[in-house]
């Protein structure tokens, strides 16, 4: 009778750690950070080559001799080409990224944060980003949607969540057809509470945020030019400043199998990212807009978005700007803790969404 010594028996389960180990650091990706470039020092994106000298050649309507290399050239089935027309002072643009089926999230965010007249001295344009999908039943309400609120943007790409870049880059075409003439764009998934008014508040004075707000006075002239500070939404920044905004990031790619950030080394063979803004809430001057479109064409097309306009960003030498008031998570709810929220995911229950945006307002915060 053929016996197994306890040596082979101890030898077997060795052999059978050693395979499960290997097995486990495959999954989570540790062979692949073993190989990954040093972002740092080895970074380089095609089109490899320094794009600045292109991106002036053709702002300045000139062509350049090296051809571009992504050219999105959306179709828009719903164009919206009238939405910015003849407005002299447009200040602030909303691009909000939806779907087909989100109906209930539009009706809410144009009878709360979205509602175009909001400030009666303060032009805003809202409008809604959104794929195809193929229910056509779906497709007919949205057609009636878009007839009744002239607010849609519907353009040639499948509506999924790995083709949230092609929707952003729609947003992007689109401006530079159709709506050049805004001072800022604010970018917002359809799940988030936004306050047009802290916005704004935001806007006047971004690196002291929210804290020339709460500044002591020391005298009554300094009391008016803080009641004026906290009533005024006019602009102060300067027209050639380059505002990417929101809740920044450098963060590493996801080298596990079971992620559904997964990126192999031959998608993005790097350790980090570019610092780059959560996707869900950004807001864009229209100087970084206009440079990150142009950058778009000799930059490679990457499938998340919130990275790839990272890159856009890092290609054109334009540097994050970090604000803890734009949650990506949801901001835990309480009358005094919305006072400096400028945007906060988590609002996918729109009853929520108004509930919250009225006492906001209510009380002077939205």
């Amino acid at each position: 009778m053929y016996t197994i010594s306890l040596r082979s028996i101890k030898k077997l389960k060795i052999i059978l750690f050693l395979i499960t180990c290997f097995l486990v650091l495959l999954f989570f990706g540790a062979f692949h950070h073993a190989f990954e470039k040093d972002f740092f020092s080895n970074f380089h994106y095609p089109y490899d080559g320094d794009i600045e000298p292109l991106v002036i050649q053709l702002k300045n309507n000139q062509t350049p001799n090296i051809p571009t290399i992504n050219n999105y050239n959306f179709y828009y089935y719903k164009n919206c080409d009238t939405k910015c027309r003849g407005v002299t002072d447009l200040r602030l643009v909303y691009l909000i990224k939806s779907s087909v089926a989100n109906f209930d999230r539009r009706v809410a965010i144009r009878s709360s944060w979205g509602f175009q007249k909001r400030f009666s001295d303060v032009e805003i344009r809202t409008l809604f980003l959104i794929g195809l999908q193929s229910d056509d039943n779906m497709q007919a309400s949205l057609n009636e949607e878009s007839q009744k609120y002239k607010d849609i943007i519907q353009a040639n790409y499948t509506d999924s969540y790995f083709n949230n870049t092609y929707k952003t880059m729609s947003g992007f075409e689109w401006v530079m057809k159709y709506c050049k003439n805004a001072k800022f764009y604010m970018f917002v998934d359809d799940d988030y509470y936004v306050s047009t008014k802290n916005v704004l508040r935001f806007l006047r004075f971004p690196t002291n945020y929210p804290n020339y707000l709460k500044e002591p006075l020391g005298n009554i002239h300094n009391l008016i030019q803080h009641r004026q500070l906290l009533q005024g939404v006019d602009f102060s920044l300067d027209d050639d400043v380059r505002l990417y905004t929101g809740y920044a990031f450098q963060s590493s790619p996801h080298r596990h199998y079971i992620s559904k950030w997964y990126v192999s080394l031959d998608e993005y063979p790097y350790h980090m990212w570019p610092a780059y803004v959560s996707g869900g809430a950004y807001i864009l001057s229209n100087a970084a807009l206009v440079d990150m479109y142009y950058a778009s064409l000799y930059t490679k097309h990457f499938r998340f978005d919130d990275i790839y306009v990272g890159i856009l960003a890092y290609k054109a030498k334009i540097e994050p700007f970090h604000s803890e008031e734009f949650h990506f998570y949801k901001r835990s709810y309480s009358r005094k803790g919305y006072d400096y929220v400028v945007a906060s995911h988590g609002y996918s229950n729109t009853q929520e969404l108004v509930a919250v945006w009225n006492e906001q307002k209510s009380i002077g915060n939205a």
